[in-house]
This record gives C-alpha cells, structure tokens and sequence, in this order.
C-alpha cells in the first residue's frame, strides 16, 4: 500500500529506522439518527474508508515522541507522562495525552514511552469525527504495543471519557462505538441506552452516498452542543414529573404528543420532539433498509433535515443551502446534515449515473449563495479501527 510505505518512510525520517506497526482508524458518517445518542434513543452510523492512519514502536525509553503528517509545522512534539493535563496550546496532541490519562486512571500500565506518526484524511473540522477516529487509533495502538487487556467496549467508553471528561465536551458514545466496531458494507443500530447493536446491511443498488462538506469549520466546544444536551435533560425532567422514563429515547410520538403540555416552554418543546421523533424515524430507516425500500429511507431522511432546523436549530445557512439544493437535483432519494451540524457535512442519497450532475448543480447553488465552494466525497462502508498488518 502506497500510503503506509510512504508513512514508513516518513517514520524513519522522524524517529529513526527502526520495526514499527501500521494502524488505521475510520471516520463515521450517521445516515440518521442526529442528537439521540445523549438523549437515550437509537443512531444509525457508518466507518466510512477516510480516516487516519497511524505507525508507531513501542521505546525502552520513557519518552513519548509524536508527530503529525497534518500539522507538520509543530513537528515531532514530546509528551511527558507527569505531565498530561490539558493544554489548549498543545492542539491535536491532547487526544494522544486525554487516551493515555483514562488508561492509566483505569489501572492499565504504559511502562515505557512510544514513537508515534499519524496522519488523517478526513477533512479537519468536518463533522465526519476526527477527533473519535484519533482516540480510537491511539487506544488501539497501545492496547498492542504493551499488550493490554482492554476491550474494544472499553476503548470506545475511554475515547468518549476523552471528550467528555478530558474536554469537557457532553457528546454521546455514537462517534467512538462506530469507529470501533464499523464493519465493511454495514450500519450500525445502535440503542444507546443499552449499547446493543444490529448490524444491518447496506445495499443501495445503483445509488450511492455522497458526502458533501460545507467547508465551514466545525468546532464542537464553539458551538451550542452542550445548551441543546441541557435544554432536553430539561424537558426530560418536566415529563419526569408524571411519566416513568429514563430518557427520551424511550417515547413514542404519539407518547410524546399526549403529555407535551408538561413541558410549558415552547423552546424546550421543540428541543425534545425533535429527540423523539428522530429515534422514531432512526427505526423506521433502519426497518426501510432492511427492506430496500430507499424511496422511504430517503423521505426519512429528508424529515430528518427539517426536523433538525425547524425544532433542534443546528443546521444554519451552509448546511441548509446543501441540502435544500440537493434535495431538488434529479436522481436524489433524500438529503440531510450529518453530525452535530453548526457546519460540517452533509449527505445525499443520489443515484450514481446522476452524481457528476448532483456535484456540478449543487457546488452552483452553494457557491452562488454561500461564496465558497463545497467539497463531494462518495462514501464508501469500512471496517473500524484495525491493525494493518495482522
């Protein structure tokens, strides 16, 4: 493989020559399913084949040397393990820091340093989880390197104690569980209550899903993530007041729709039907691809969108702008944002003779509203954080 020789290259230029091994961790994109997984109800996501790349070798040393093919500039940067609290200043390094923090607070033994090089293809800021796909790549790589007894539920727990913990961030676990546990050609069901899952196959036919970036920078800890996470445990608490739910997730609509009036705050209303009815329609998806009935799974896309700007307000202009144009492009079944939204990414559903077309309009649309391009990826299912060479 082309990349990981040159990455070996790369390794020795920066470390020295020495037996090292090669890592590869994924991105996700969630077909449906948006601001469920902190809310108790179901997701829906997919590893896709962008992602980042990692080599390392375990040192006799106690130095942690780290370098990353994306911020070259910053060059190979030494961590120190006294010293591990979060820097704001350190940048992409307190992911490696933050995963090596919660495998030693959970009594796992890093006994000697590491070379590590990474580099990702999944554009900065875009919404297709970066930042999971790094954890998930270091707690892998030294599970390995020294040999650790941990499971891949425990790694996917560590990397959301990460953000949530070590930075503060009120995210859910979807990210890190679809990275961890995505496989070729597969969604995931996920019950995020539960932590069960369902595979479920992907088979589009003759469509294909096309991810299509804002090119507008999505910075999680910037944006509202953590007021919509409060406003719905919230509105939780007020229908907690006569119904014995745990969650939101564990409503149906109609459920939701007969005891709304407890929630007396059309703000906090919003917020909650829109946790509802998206994990309604996550199942209904989930059932729709079972059966290959994409025209249902694209119309449920499409709900999902407005339901994500009208009642969650996390879309804004650029996402709005994609989607809405991709919407009305022939040989589309459906189109929504995808993530925590506030910029990023969204896809489309579009039937692979149209997708040179779909581009070419909607990247028109974009620019003529937006004033900078949009950029297209076709999406393709792989499989979640592996060792290279087993």
């Amino acid at each position: 493989m082309k990349r990981i020789k040159a990455l070996n290259t790369k390794f020795a230029e920066k470390f020295g020559p020495h037996e090292t091994q090669q890592y590869f961790s994924p991105g996700r994109i969630n077909l449906i399913g948006e601001h469920t997984d902190y809310n108790g109800g179901h997701v829906f996501p997919a590893a896709i084949t962008y992602g980042t790349y990692g080599v390392a070798r375990k040192r006799d040393d106690n130095r942690i040397l780290v370098y990353s093919v994306n911020f070259d500039e910053k060059g190979v940067v030494q961590l120190d393990y006294k010293k591990l609290d979060f820097d704001v200043n350190d940048g992409w390094t307190n992911y490696v820091k933050g995963v090596i923090v919660k495998l030693i607070e959970q009594g796992y033994v890093l006994d000697t340093g590491f070379d590590l090089l990474v580099e990702g293809n999944i554009p900065n800021g875009a919404g297709l989880s970066s930042s999971a796909s790094l954890e998930l790549l270091v707690g892998v790589i030294l599970k390995d390197l020294f040999k650790l007894d941990v499971s891949r539920l425990s790694l996917v727990k560590i990397g959301q104690k990460v953000e949530n913990e070590y930075f503060g961030l009120n995210t859910g676990i979807m990210d890190q569980f679809a990275i961890g546990f995505g496989q070729e050609q597969k969604a995931i069901l996920l019950d995020t209550n539960t932590l069960t899952y369902e595979l479920v196959p992907i088979v589009l036919g003759e469509y294909a899903i096309v991810i299509m970036n804002t090119n507008k920078r999505r910075e999680l800890g910037d944006s509202k993530y953590n007021e919509r996470r409060a406003q719905c445990e919230t509105a939780l608490k007020l229908l907690q007041t006569e119904l014995n739910i745990k969650s939101l997730g564990e409503l149906t609509d109609e459920e939701f729709d007969d005891n709304v009036a407890l929630i007396h705050d059309e703000i906090l209303v919003k917020r909650a039907r829109h946790a509802v009815y998206e994990n309604q329609r996550t199942l209904k998806a989930k059932e729709a691809l079972s059966d290959g009935d994409l025209q249902t799974f694209g119309q449920l896309m499409n709900d999902s969108h407005a339901s994500l700007k009208e009642d969650y307000e996390v879309t804004g202009l650029e996402l709005d702008t994609l989607v809405q144009s991709a919407q009305k492009q022939p040989g589309v079944l459906g189109a929504r944002m995808t993530g925590a939204g506030f910029g990023g990414c969204a896809i489309a559903l579009v039937k692979e003779t149209a997708i040179s077309n779909f581009e070419n309009k909607v990247y028109d649309d974009y620019m003529n509203v937006v004033g900078y391009a949009p950029e297209f990826y076709v999406a393709h299912v792989g499989n979640g954080t592996t060792k290279l060479n087993d």
